[in-house]
């Protein structure tokens, strides 16, 4: 009796064992690496920033625009290159409302980047990878930190207009809010704090701020957290009915430099959204605030580490999804 039960459990382990075999294999197929494209494209990250570098030296606007997509990529499913497909109906990823703002000097650098690499390794490297490289590429030219990127993303499947909405962090948002949009995506509140400093870059429409100069509330028109000198400017370069088209910048002090001043605003009431500004004045993320805006050098780590894990977001690889040749359109 010993003897057979012993027999049925050394087959049953083996049986079990070759499973976890074929999973653990199965799982190393899809496994993101930094030398993913070594033998098959091992120029590939330099020829990503030599078409980045040529389209910054041509408009700054590139950097906010390149990095805004990357982050609006990965949190709507996934870091899959799906907000760069174009629909002749209106109504893809990009068509919602939540992504007409995001600017087309960074779907053209994607664009530009992957007609290069196709020249190179035709049929090889997926959008979203390229996508995730000029993300970090961006980033260093703005004087941020470098840090390597995994690869070995393969471009989604789906992208609708219709599932944006409840998925991207709005510029009304509180901490909670806040920290339940990035925990959802395995990001932690000290990732999303970092991921916050990007805002150290780039510009805004007024009417996204609008309501923290005007009808913040009955007792107050302007929302009091905000310095009241940087409350003024910001009402006259967005005076009421102005032009939708105006775009201010996000950080009025370096405007064009990725360092910790971002936290340094925060702190002086000069964060532009009440999702900036909450970041300092809730007790739960102030500690977090005050350190970014001391020590560039703890800043800059976060950072690099947040943007790591945020391109590990839903990515798809192995055999699902598929390289696209073309960023704007699914293969035939």
């Amino acid at each position: 009796m010993e003897g057979s039960w012993r027999s049925r459990s050394s087959s049953s382990t083996g049986v079990l064992v070759l499973l976890l075999l074929m999973v653990v294999m199965q799982s190393g197929e899809g496994q993101l690496a930094e030398d993913f494209y070594s033998k098959t494209c091992p120029n590939l990250e330099a020829i990503v920033n030599q078409v980045v570098s040529t389209k910054v030296s041509q408009t700054f606007t590139t950097i906010p625009a390149t990095l805004r997509l990357f982050f609006h990529d990965c949190f709507v499913e996934g870091c899959d290159g799906s907000v760069l497909i174009s629909s002749p109906n209106g109504d893809a990823e990009k068509d919602s409302p939540d992504n007409l703002s995001l600017a087309g000097d960074g779907f053209d650098t994607v664009f530009k980047a992957k007609q290069a690499v196709e020249a190179s390794c035709p049929a090889t490297v997926s959008c979203a990878d390229i996508l995730t490289i000029a993300a970090r590429d961006v980033v260093v030219l703005a004087g941020g930190p470098s840090f390597n990127v995994e690869l070995g993303r393969r471009d989604g499947l789906i992208s609708q207009a219709s599932r944006v909405q409840g998925n991207l962090p709005e510029p009304t948002f509180n901490l909670d809010q806040l920290n339940s949009n990035f925990v959802k995506n395995g990001l932690s509140q000290i990732d999303m704090i970092a991921l916050s400093g990007a805002h150290t870059l780039g510009f805004s429409h007024c009417n996204r701020f609008a309501n923290r100069i005007y009808n913040f509330s009955s007792s107050s028109p302007v929302d009091p957290s905000l310095d009241p000198e940087y409350a003024k400017q910001l009402m006259e370069a967005c005076p009421r009915n102005v032009d939708p088209r105006i775009a201010i910048d996000m950080d009025p002090v370096t405007p064009r430099a990725f360092d910790n001043v971002y936290y340094q605003n925060l702190v002086a009431g000069k964060g532009l959204f009440t999702s900036d500004d909450v970041l300092f004045s809730d007790p739960a993320s102030q500690t977090t605030v005050n350190d970014f805006a001391r020590n560039a050098g703890d800043f800059n780590g976060a950072f690099a580490t947040a943007m790591r894990k945020l391109g590990r977001v839903g990515v798809k690889t192995g055999n699902v999804g598929q390289i696209r040749i073309d960023c704007t359109a699914f293969n035939s």
